[in-house]
């Protein structure tokens, strides 16, 4: 066999893989299976191109998608620290609750016990601030029903839905109510 039947044979076995080597479609004589041959390349070359193509999107929106996907875990990561400590923190609420009544019955405003109770709630009070904890502002404030719980209405000069006492503090821990503040709110004499 010639060295030309066996390059034939050698470029169908190629061609059957799905490659086409190069010596096959080197002709010196200008044949019409040459211009067929790069015919083909190019459209092997296009569709390989629109290949890279899809791939290199793909992955890139499955980049973004993960790059958005960890920022999404941080956040929510950020959000739950934030109120882990909302239960604990609701339990020691009670104990300010205390420090005020125990101030509240002092007879001796300004004896050192009543000093000291006033420097412990105070301690007490900044540390849960460091952690998120507001008080609600309440007295002489027009009632608000996501963080008043109104307890009852006292006859007032003062206009009808103003807060004129608080029962018991509220809380708001990163801006949201953690405990409503417990309110008597004034009303109208002419009711």
């Amino acid at each position: 066999m010639s060295d030309n039947g066996k390059n034939e044979k050698n470029s169908e076995k190629k061609e059957e893989d799905g490659e086409i080597a190069l010596e096959e479609i080197i002709d010196e004589n200008g044949n019409p299976q040459f211009q067929e041959k790069v015919k083909q390349l190019q459209e092997k070359l296009k569709k390989c191109q629109e290949l890279k193509e899809e791939y290199l999107n793909g992955w890139q929106r499955a980049k973004a998608d993960l790059i958005n996907a960890r920022k999404e875990d941080e956040r929510r990561n950020q959000e739950f620290l934030k109120f882990a400590n909302s239960a604990l923190i609701s339990d020691i609420l009670p104990v300010l609750d205390s420090f005020d009544l125990a101030f509240a019955a002092e007879s001796e405003k300004d004896s050192k016990f009543s000093k000291g109770i006033i420097l412990i709630r105070m301690q007490l009070e900044d540390v849960l601030r460091k952690y998120g904890l507001e008080t609600i502002k309440s007295i002489g404030e027009k009632v608000n029903l996501q963080m008043h719980e109104i307890i009852g209405e006292v006859e007032s000069e003062k206009e009808e839905g103003v807060i004129i006492e608080e029962l018991q503090k509220g809380y708001l821990l990163y801006g949201k109510v953690l405990r409503p503040a417990r309110v008597k709110i004034s009303k109208s004499k002419n009711k």
